[in-house]
């Protein structure tokens, strides 16, 4: 029997499927479609029926997760007599870390003989995904507490994160652009290109005038990581947003223009991050040497 637990948070953005399958606990978000509580359960009809209701005029609210929530949440994996790796988004991207530092503190002081590693993954959404994907089978291959701690904090910043949205009103709701510039980027159809950089926030890497143009500068960036590296055998993980063509689109060009590549998944994004950037975002992560805006 292991003597370690990773787990994690529904801001990972994995199937309900994969949890199940892998036994992997996880600690779920709150959101509020009007007056309504729900908690992000990560199944694919939850957030599909999310988008659907976006795209009709539902507008919603995302809630961090308090320090309590969190304490009770390692307390009962910690009650097990095993050890826990946790993981969730970029400490940047939430006050939630916080709070489960908070309670981290507070659990080590009541269990001084068991280990609790909480990482800042600096990784959001599909990116945090592909890290705890990466660290769980190292942990189902037999590889130690340590082994796996260690190989997250040398990768985590290898994972590259490219994402595109489609409506700029949503990022500024959530404080990412001016009024001025959602109307006048609105008016012109401009569509951002964003990041993650090794800090863990979300940039804009460059500004393209309509959709094919957007999804042309996230594949021209792949292209870009890809041909620095041996792409033999990478994989990528898709995420969208109620935009299935766009997804397959992309993971078409990217198989045409490497086939030796691996698993290209395609999944629909978490509610959380959907939240605040709309129907239409698509996103795509991946190893890669290094994380480039460009």
């Amino acid at each position: 029997m292991s003597d370690y637990i990773i787990a994690t948070s529904s801001t990972s953005d994995l199937p309900r499927s994969y949890l199940e399958a892998h036994g992997l606990p996880f600690i779920p978000y709150s959101y509020t479609v009007g007056d309504t509580l729900c908690e992000d359960d990560c199944r694919e009809e939850s957030r599909q029926a999310v988008y659907e209701g976006m795209r009709r005029g539902d507008r919603l609210k995302t809630s961090m997760i308090n320090e309590f929530v969190y304490y009770d949440f390692f307390k009962s994996l910690l009650d097990t007599g095993k050890d826990l790796i946790f993981l969730d988004m970029s400490q940047k991207m939430s006050v939630s870390f916080v709070n489960a530092n908070k309670a981290a503190e507070t659990i080590r002081a009541e269990y001084p003989d068991r280990r609790l590693y909480l990482m800042d993954t600096r990784c959001i959404s599909g990116g945090l995904g592909l890290l705890v994907d990466r660290m769980v089978r190292m942990k189902e291959s037999g590889k130690s507490f340590d082994e796996v701690v260690a190989w997250g904090e040398e990768n985590k910043l290898k994972i590259a994160h490219r994402f595109t949205v489609d409506d700029l009103n949503y990022l500024k709701a959530g404080g990412r652009v001016s009024n001025a510039a959602a109307l006048v980027g609105s008016m012109l159809n401009i569509k951002p290109v964003l990041y993650v950089p090794d800090a863990g926030t979300l940039d804009v890497a460059k500004k393209v005038r309509g959709r094919k143009a957007a999804l042309g500068a996230i594949l021209s960036g792949v292209m870009n990581d890809l041909s620095k590296m041996d792409a033999t055998g990478t994989e990528f993980h898709i995420l969208h947003a109620d935009c299935l063509a766009d997804a397959q689109f992309v993971r078409d060009e990217i198989k045409k223009a490497y086939p030796q590549v691996g698993e290209i998944t395609i999944t629909s994004l978490g509610v959380v991050i959907g939240a605040h950037c709309g129907p239409g975002l698509l996103t795509i992560f991946y190893l890669c040497d290094g994380r480039q805006p460009e």
